[in-house]
């Protein structure tokens, strides 16, 4: 028995790697109520089709080029507001999710989360609730917790913008400037600018000291 056209849940993926576009494709195709309606390699692309097909849930990836995820987040708060945003990223550090959240998302998913939460997931934001992945979530009460205890400072917040953490997990990745401002699609200035503004915000003064803060935050792991 297949869903009535009148409650389909309408979904907007936007990722820069065809490969897991086609596999979340392919996966939503086996529920009788969800629809993909389209598709956005970046930011700015997921913007305009947000406009032209009016999405009810956009599945959302962070590190994109041109225009990263939470960029767009923000542009489409204000510009499709009943539209949900429900990221899917690898990343699970509490600081990036709340700046997530503030800009406007519904929840936030892994990447290798079991498809039966992905589903779960686009059904709630849908129905106006907020999903959070289970570690996520955990790791958001971890630091709440220590917060209202008193064990981190208010100053501890990260002090980084979503572009600076990009570049600083390319740096500790080990790509030069050059590297960096093709994989991002910005100028070489601008690159070098982010950096300045990392070592600056960081107080940190060469590429260990960066590639130290990006294991202790949880931009890179060694494998």
């Amino acid at each position: 028995m297949t869903a009535s056209k009148e409650r389909l849940i309408r979904v907007l993926l936007v990722d820069d790697h065809t490969i897991l576009r086609e596999g979340i494709r392919s996966l939503l195709a086996d529920e009788p109520e969800i629809v993909v309606v389209g598709e956005a390699a970046d930011g700015e692309e997921a913007v305009a089709r947000v406009a032209e097909l009016e999405p009810d849930v956009v599945l959302m990836d962070m590190v994109m080029p041109k225009m990263n995820g939470l960029e767009a987040t923000r542009v489409l708060r204000e510009t499709a507001p009943s539209t949900k945003v429900l990221i899917l990223s690898m990343y699970d550090d509490d600081e990036y999710v709340q700046q997530v959240i503030q800009a406007g998302a519904s929840g936030y998913l892994l990447k290798g989360v079991a498809a039966e939460d992905l589903v779960r997931g686009i059904r709630e934001v849908h129905a106006g609730s907020s999903f959070l992945n289970p570690a996520v979530a955990a790791k958001l009460i971890e630091d709440y917790v220590r917060r209202v205890q008193g064990d981190t400072p208010a100053a501890g917040r990260e002090p980084l913008s979503a572009r600076e953490r990009e570049v600083l997990k390319l740096i500790a990745e080990g790509n030069s400037n050059p590297e960096i401002a093709a994989i991002l699609h910005l100028s070489r200035k601008t690159v070098e600018s982010h950096r300045t503004n990392i070592m600056r915000k960081l107080d940190v003064h060469d590429v260990t000291g960066l590639v130290k803060y990006a294991l202790r935050t949880g931009l890179i792991r060694l494998d």
